[in-house]
């Protein structure tokens, strides 16, 4: 059925076909009929006319000027049995100048009230004769029907003086004979239309299949079987087309193998470098510890004007841990190895370890209940938290309003600071790697990745991240989550990591 639906480009190509065939019929049928009707009728009329005329000459002419009733009738009968087996009607006056009948048929036969008036009055008009015109009475014919069966009634003067001679023919065989040609002719037309059909039902399957076939690969194509390709036959437009996508295919794969190549090679690149940059940043982490002690001891051993860079070598290690950590993580994210490790946590419990982990519980306010639970990854929540949260205290303002809520399936925490909000011509990119709002700020102490490692901790749990500006001022971030994720993969990641977690980046990931 879905091939004869009414869109279907087979059923047009049917229809149309189809049209065009019944047109083509029908006026070769209407044509062929209307010549055939008036060949048939014209050849028996001028039969049957040219014997009445011959017989109005030879009888009726033979007839005295004022016949007797006995005359008429006799000669009616004579000119009835000619080969054309009409009926005749002849009108005179006799020589007492009454008006006397001779009817073939007899009392019941054919009689004047059978003829037309328009035809009784031309026969009896007397013509003007001239050099064109030269007989005064003239034969005159028409056709009647009655009673559903067609006539042809004609009339005529006998020249010089005489009787009014009418003739009546049936042209029901010549009828019958018409409608058999008009069943031949619709019989015809109608296996014409059938013909047409299965002509176009065989012409759109010629077509048709090798668009089918093309559908199909370009439907393959697009689901990433970048190694489909047609089979082209012939020399036609087809053909062409088939090779057309071949070529297209071929060049797709090419470009799509480079490209995978490229991102390969880029995201092997990041992955190296930031396992190379760890061993050397672990040392200098210790040392930068070592160095933050003396800044914190209470001698004062540090030189004063070494203080200032000091403090900068200590910061600035501290960023490039963070920015190598939040790589680490975006590229397993990029390589797809990135897992879920899945536990039944409380939502504010783990809310509030966030919180307090980090030192937040002053400028935070929590409004959750306690006994909302669900199936998630509590590390991988825990980036998410302090993402949002140290987001919204770092560029927002206090106090950050944390709050939880329960949906049908799902668990929806929304943050929201009490700062100027987010520009509207920002809100589009917060979730985009490196992105910074204001480009006068390139050195903040985030690495432009935490909103980022965020959402895709969202998503790999099946949940998402929005932004948007609250009425009443301030930004807000809200996150929902599925209430289980048991349906995701629960293995952990090939280098032990997403398992054990990421102390580091749990509490520094409020620098996104």
């Amino acid at each position: 059925m879905s091939r004869l639906r009414f869109t279907s480009l087979r059923l047009r190509l049917v229809v149309v076909f189809g049209l065009v065939a019944l047109t083509a019929a029908v006026s070769a049928s209407g044509i062929a009929y209307w010549l055939n009707r008036e060949a048939v009728l014209t050849r028996a009329q001028d039969a049957v006319l040219r014997d009445f005329r011959q017989e109005m000459q030879n009888r009726a002419g033979a007839l005295p000027v004022h016949p007797t009733q006995d005359e008429l009738q006799r000669t009616a009968g004579q000119m009835a049995s000619s080969s054309q087996s009409f009926s005749v009607l002849l009108v005179a006056q006799d020589a007492h100048g009454k008006t006397v009948y001779g009817n073939s048929g007899g009392i019941n036969g054919f009689s004047l009230e059978d003829v037309p008036k328009s035809l009784r009055t031309a026969v009896g008009r007397q013509q003007e004769t001239s050099d064109t015109n030269k007989q005064p009475y003239h034969l005159y014919w028409q056709r009647v029907v009655d009673h559903g069966t067609p006539y042809l009634v004609a009339g005529t003067r006998v020249i010089g003086g005489g009787p009014t001679g009418y003739m009546e023919k049936s042209l029901e065989p010549e009828a019958k004979d018409l409608d058999s040609l008009a069943w031949s002719l619709g019989i015809a037309t109608g296996l014409a239309l059938i013909g047409a059909a299965l002509l176009a039902q065989a012409a759109a399957t010629t077509v048709l299949k090798p668009v089918h076939r093309l559908g199909v690969a370009a439907r393959r194509l697009g689901e990433g079987r970048l190694d489909t390709r047609l089979r082209v036959s012939g020399t036609d437009e087809l053909a062409d087309l088939s090779r057309t996508f071949n070529n297209a295919a071929e060049a797709l794969e090419k470009r799509v193998a480079e490209m995978a190549a490229r991102d390969d090679a880029s995201r092997r690149f990041v992955a190296d470098m930031s396992h190379e940059l760890r061993t050397p940043l672990t040392a200098i982490t210790a040392v930068t510890e070592v160095l933050e002690e003396e800044l914190d001891a209470d001698s004062g051993s540090m030189d004063p004007m070494i203080e200032p860079a000091v403090r900068l070598v200590v910061s600035e290690t501290r960023r490039l841990n963070i920015l190598v950590e939040n790589l680490m993580e975006v590229t397993r994210f990029d390589a797809g190895t990135a897992r879920l490790v899945l536990d039944d946590v409380d939502v504010a419990d783990q809310i509030t370890a966030c919180i307090d982990a980090r030192a937040w519980l002053d400028a935070v306010e929590l409004d959750a209940e306690r006994g909302i639970h669900a199936r998630l990854d509590p590390r991988r929540l825990d980036v998410i938290l302090a993402n949002l949260i140290g987001n919204a205290l770092k560029h927002g303002g206090s106090p950050v309003r944390v709050s939880v809520r329960e949906a049908s399936d799902s668990v929806v925490i929304r943050v929201r600071d009490h700062g100027p909000g987010i520009p509207e011509d920002v809100l589009p990119h917060v979730f985009d790697r490196f992105y910074k709002a204001s480009a006068s700020r390139p050195r903040s102490e985030g690495s432009g990745l935490g909103l980022s490692i965020a959402m895709e901790n969202a998503h790999i749990h099946g949940g998402e991240i929005t932004a948007a500006n609250s009425p009443e001022g301030g930004a807000v971030f809200t996150l929902r989550l599925p209430r289980d994720a048991s349906e995701l993969t629960e293995e952990p990641d090939q280098d032990g990591e997403e398992k054990n977690g990421d102390t580091k980046q749990g509490k520094e990931g409020k620098e996104g």
